[in-house]
């Protein structure tokens, strides 16, 4: 998959097969669309091209919104897009700027000249342009004198995507892990940087990696103990997360911590993908260490008998 971050790097291809979306989380319900253009490519001989934004829409639009909170970050995102077999992915800057075109700007200037497109798949409810009064039917106005085709998405499939994000971000928020695995069809999982901790769980035999999440919109799940994989270098461990403040030693800021089943390498500054597969239990402020311990040893044991010793 060639990706672009911005639409002017992008050039147009043979018999362009359109969608445009923010694609969150690329869960069943948007895997779908994909499949659909990749149907329709292939039955014309072209390529699929799949517009996205970053920042996200409402960064901008609604920037005093700090509550925005996004089951994947942008590189996730092209991760999942390129495994599903894209094409081409073009992340262009979202800004007021481009939010302000016109609807017949926006289709001439971006979809027609920047993109070329022959066939765009699009919901009944997109919405694009000044004041977001571009849509379906602007396209289907247009289409006959630009020369593309318009493909609807059915209003169920679009209903579905969002009812989908939606439960996928209320099951992570409350720890239901399964069920959010279930919308998404794979486990949910963080990208993010090894750092420092202040080696308590050293001390107390369960030595942890301290996660660093540099993109502060990513969604992280709600507070407790997890059943993870963890892939490092090629090859995949299990473990046990924790996320939270460490109530216990009185902490002050909300960490997230996975300790490695059978594994004893330094990986300082480097990054790990984190899957998560079930949910242990919640965060608890234990009488001391020793409590603490022996509580951990148990949650070793769960975790072990969930992803299967």
């Amino acid at each position: 998959m060639k990706i672009y971050h911005h639409i002017d790097e992008f050039k147009p291809v043979k018999n362009a097969v359109v969608t445009i979306g923010t694609f969150d989380g690329v869960h069943l319900g948007h895997r779908k669309i994909v499949s659909r253009i990749k149907e329709l490519a292939d039955a014309c001989d072209g390529e699929t091209v799949i517009l996205t934004f970053f920042p996200h829409p409402r960064m901008i639009l609604h920037p005093e919104d700090e509550n925005i909170k996004l089951i994947t970050t942008i590189n996730e995102k092209a991760q999942l897009l390129e495994q599903l077999g894209v094409d081409h992915l073009i992340i262009t800057p979202f800004s007021r700027d481009f939010s302000n075109q016109s609807a017949e700007d926006y289709i001439r200037d971006v979809l027609v000249n920047k993109i070329g497109t022959k066939k765009i798949v699009i919901g009944y409810d997109h919405r694009f342009g000044k004041d977001r009064r571009g849509g379906l039917s602007d396209l289907l106005h247009l289409s006959p004198i630009y020369g593309f085709e318009v493909i609807e998405i059915p209003e169920q499939d679009i209903n579905e995507v969002a009812v989908s994000s939606t439960r996928i971000r209320e099951a992570l928020l409350a720890a239901n892990i399964e069920l959010a695995n279930t919308f998404l069809g794979y486990p949910f999982f963080i990208t993010g940087k090894v750092i420092r901790g202040d080696q308590i769980g050293r001390q107390i035999g369960y030595p942890t990696a301290n996660i660093q999440i540099e993109e502060k919109y990513k969604l992280i799940p709600a507070d407790g103990i997890f059943a993870v994989k963890v892939q490092h270098d090629g090859t995949e461990y299990k473990g046990m997360a924790y996320i939270g403040s460490r109530p216990t030693i009185n902490g002050m800021t909300r960490n997230i911590e996975v300790n490695l089943f059978d594994f004893s390498k330094e990986i300082y500054n480097e990054t790990i993908r984190m899957e998560f597969h079930y949910f242990v239990r919640g965060d608890v402020k234990f009488n001391g260490l020793d409590e603490l311990k022996v509580q951990i040893a148990k949650d070793k044991e769960d975790v072990l008998q969930l992803l299967g010793q």
